[in-house]
């Protein structure tokens, strides 16, 4: 008898574990659906430290004013590794899923700051993907 309660509790507690354990794979998989946009930016060697100053600053400001943005961070390239071919800063924008992104690259704001961008941007690399 003793034998059975035991076998009994250990596959009851086995049973609990893998739903903890699916439940916990079902927050995971949600999480799975966030939107992330990559952009990295090369600027012209022209490009003054104030108008790049203006572009940081500018692209800082979008979160505020676009709604689907639920992210944002940035930095500028701190690799020993010599491989960012010029490449100086990158930014990531998150959005809460693919509608967040459609609607922020017509976004009239967003427009608006490539508009300022373009004068002073070489190359951009952009590059979007669904963070796992």
């Amino acid at each position: 008898m003793k034998k059975f309660v035991l076998l009994a509790l250990s596959l009851s507690l086995a049973f609990m574990s893998s739903n903890s354990l699916a439940d916990h794979h079902k927050k995971s998989s949600a999480k799975q659906s966030v939107y992330r946009h990559v952009v990295c930016f090369k600027f012209k060697d022209e490009a003054t430290e104030n108008q790049i100053t203006a572009i940081e600053k500018a692209f800082a400001a979008l979160p505020s004013k676009i709604k689907s943005i639920t992210g944002y961070e940035w930095g500028t390239n701190v690799s020993p590794e010599n491989l960012a071919q010029g490449y100086t800063h990158c930014f990531i924008v998150s959005f809460k899923n693919k509608k967040g992104l459609e609607a922020y690259l017509p976004h009239k704001d967003h427009k608006a700051f490539v508009e300022q961008l373009l004068p002073v941007l070489d190359k951009a690399f952009v590059i979007d993907f669904v963070a796992k």
